[in-house]
């Protein structure tokens, strides 16, 4: 079942805030945080993060009907990408180098930076070039 565009795009709006305090702060926690929403949307897919729950609860019922629609698998992928990206960062964080913290969690952000300023989804896109790619091979 498709899933309503705006959704993603108002979680990556959120993560884009959270990421950038924990960039800012370099919290662990904040990150950790973060790094746990991406688990649960990579898990259940990003109408079961608490992203999702509040965009559907909250959000959604004071906008208009969805005019465009989406498979749920990209989104998906995306939340599994933010998660390895944002893992790294929190090793980095926690364990060391600092470098690798705020690269990972630097680069995360920018991919969810571009899809709720721009709707454009990175791990979708790399979702989607790995589709063709597995379709040629077959």
């Amino acid at each position: 079942m498709d899933i309503d565009a705006r959704g993603p795009r108002f979680a990556a709006a959120v993560t884009t805030a959270v990421l950038a305090a924990a960039l800012i702060t370099r919290s662990p926690w904040i990150l950790a945080w973060q790094t746990l929403v991406f688990a649960l949307g990579a898990a259940g897919g990003v109408t079961r993060s608490p992203y999702g729950w509040a965009f559907r609860t909250a959000v959604r019922p004071r906008l208009g009907p969805p005019a465009e629609f989406e498979p749920p698998e990209p989104p998906r992928f995306a939340q599994a990408v933010g998660l390895v990206f944002a893992g790294l960062g929190l090793v980095g964080f926690t364990l060391g180098p600092a470098w690798l913290g705020l690269a990972a969690t630097g680069s995360a952000l920018a991919a969810a930076f571009l899809n709720a300023a721009f709707g454009y989804c990175l791990g979708c896109e790399m979702f989607l070039l790995m589709r063709r790619l597995t379709v040629r091979a077959e």
